[in-house]
């Protein structure tokens, strides 16, 4: 094997202050307990390995792998590799749209100058979270239960649940469980004063292979269901821009809108750091 591969910065305009993504192209030669080994060795949040397609509409396919398992969707890996795809010097079958091929099906990316967008995938779950869930989230926040504004099942692949609190410094104070003996995959969010430059905070945990409770950067699967969210409880209007890995050192920007169709897309920067080939093992 010789394939070449990308580390990509995603969801942000400032270099390495994004969320980091290892893409390997043309990676049709490894098996499914490769690519996981790969993943945990790199010791990202996600690595995205990339397919020829199968779908007769998409452009390429692409496998997500987290430390723990294999994602049906995730969504800085979705951007990254897009604009992976496009730097190795492919071309997409329409000139301001890919589609991509993964575990949850088709999923079409704008391109836009300085950004790509995916459109939302539709929720494999959602609606209310049942009480004892909710006191099971509010421990592993570390926060009281009167904290949680709302809540609800926002799980677009990844199983995501979304807290709203009041605010986004009340967000920002969040300081959750260290080690968790199940996986939970919790999403929280606050809304900034009006006039800044992001109308809400994000912040999401999830238990790793280990039970150790890990924060990610910025979370593309976890935005789109936010927002989609958001708009239906009109707690937002057309478009927002969300800030995201502020208390892990970063600067993540994620780009919110909402279509005449009521379809949301989820934007934000993607930019090669370091590219190179994987050597034979």
């Amino acid at each position: 094997m010789d394939d070449s591969f990308q580390l990509v910065d995603v969801f942000s305009e400032q270099p390495f202050m994004g969320n980091p993504l290892a893409v390997l192209l043309g990676s049709r030669e490894l098996d499914t307990q490769t690519m996981q080994s790969i993943t945990r060795w790199l010791n990202l949040s996600e690595t995205a390995f990339v397919l020829p397609a199968i779908h007769p509409q998409a452009d390429y396919r692409v496998r997500i792998f987290t430390l723990e398992r294999e994602m049906p969707f995730a969504g800085h890996p979705t951007l990254g590799s897009c604009h992976a795809w496009l730097a190795s010097g492919q071309l997409p079958r329409a000139a301001d749209l890919v589609v991509q091929e993964c575990g949850a099906g088709l999923v079409p990316v704008r391109r836009t100058p300085g950004r790509y967008a995916f459109r939302a995938p539709p929720l494999v779950r959602s609606g209310a979270v049942d009480p004892e869930k909710i006191s099971e989230v509010a421990r592993f926040l570390r926060i009281n239960e009167s904290e949680i504004v709302d809540c609800t099942w926002a799980d677009n692949g990844p199983g995501w649940i979304a807290v709203l609190l009041g605010s986004a410094e009340a967000v920002l104070q969040v300081s959750p469980q260290r080690e968790y003996p199940t996986r939970l995959d919790v999403g929280i969010v606050g809304p900034h004063a009006a006039g800044g430059p992001a109308s809400f905070e994000l912040r999401a945990f999830f238990t790793d292979q280990r039970g150790e409770v890990r924060e990610d950067p910025v979370t593309g699967s976890l935005n789109a269901s936010v927002g989609q969210w958001l708009f239906q409880t009109a707690r937002a209007h057309s478009s927002y821009v969300a800030s995201q890995g502020t208390r892990v050192g970063c600067q993540g920007r994620v780009y919110v809108t909402q279509d005449d169709s009521g379809q949301v897309w989820v934007g934000g920067a993607a930019v090669t750091r370091f590219s190179g080939r994987a050597l034979p093992f």
